[in-house]
């Protein structure tokens, strides 16, 4: 009988484990109810951090289980096993796909981010707060505060933009309205 050869097992597998990980991170209901613009692109991200974190899992499992069944003890044998050292290139293979894969997604999460709104379109304004010693420190101010605003920044200095926001959006009422109010350990919103 001819054996199969072990790459196409690991191809097959492989396959295999991708679908598996793509069906369940499109069909567990993990999460809300969409409410938000941007919730199908956070949704997005997590479906396929949720897909790699199930193939992954299905990886290290099965090879746990099948090198368990495979190379258990046999009944009277009390010697140890060979001692074995490291293998580099296993050990390049196992640094570099997490490498990669965790690269992959900080880009990913960044065009999400993007995506949303959360990169400024412009130059953000320098903001500039007065003290008793005449010397200037850039201070995060909130919309009701006045600063003083640089001579630079004066063309920024009236827009009120938050995230998916833009200039035409400025002087109309908001669809909803959040009131934060932020404590120690938390943050109570209405």
């Amino acid at each position: 009988m001819q054996q199969i050869p072990a790459s196409l097992i690991t191809l097959v597998a492989g396959a295999l484990v991708t679908l598996i990980g793509l069906w369940v991170s499109q069909t567990h209901s993990l999460l809300p109810v969409q409410a938000s613009e941007q919730a199908p692109l956070v949704d997005g991200f997590f479906n396929l951090m949720f897909a790699i974190a199930i193939a992954l899992f299905l990886v290290v499992e099965g090879t746990i289980l099948y090198f368990a069944i495979k190379f258990r003890k046999p009944k009277d044998d009390e010697t140890d096993g060979p001692p074995i050292e490291g293998n580099v290139p296993l050990e390049i293979f196992w640094t570099a796909i997490p490498t990669v894969i965790v690269f992959a997604l900080g880009i990913y999460s960044v065009d999400v981010y993007k995506q949303m709104g959360g990169f400024p379109t412009k130059t953000p304004a320098i903001i500039e707060a007065q003290n008793n010693s005449n010397s200037g420190s850039a201070i995060a101010a909130t919309i009701s505060e006045a600063p003083i605003i640089s001579s630079e920044a004066a063309p920024l200095a009236n827009q009120k933009v938050g995230i998916k926001g833009s200039p035409a959006q400025q002087n109309k009422s908001a669809d909803v309205t959040v009131d934060v109010t932020g404590m120690q350990f938390a943050w109570i919103f209405s």
